[in-house]
């Protein structure tokens, strides 16, 4: 009975919580709004020198 337990908490250990998609969509638009922001600095930085 002892080993029945372990193997089923190790089973449960293994496997990672799945995000879902809603969450996924979330987290690319961050990244895109992040991307964004940091190349109108580098082009408003370079546009100073132009």
């Amino acid at each position: 009975m002892a080993n029945q337990k372990k193997k089923k908490n190790n089973i449960s250990a293994q496997q990672k919580p799945r995000k879902s998609k809603r969450q996924k969509r979330i987290q690319i638009v961050v990244w895109l709004m992040i991307l964004s922001m940091l190349a109108s600095v580098f082009l408003a930085g370079a546009s100073m020198f132009l």
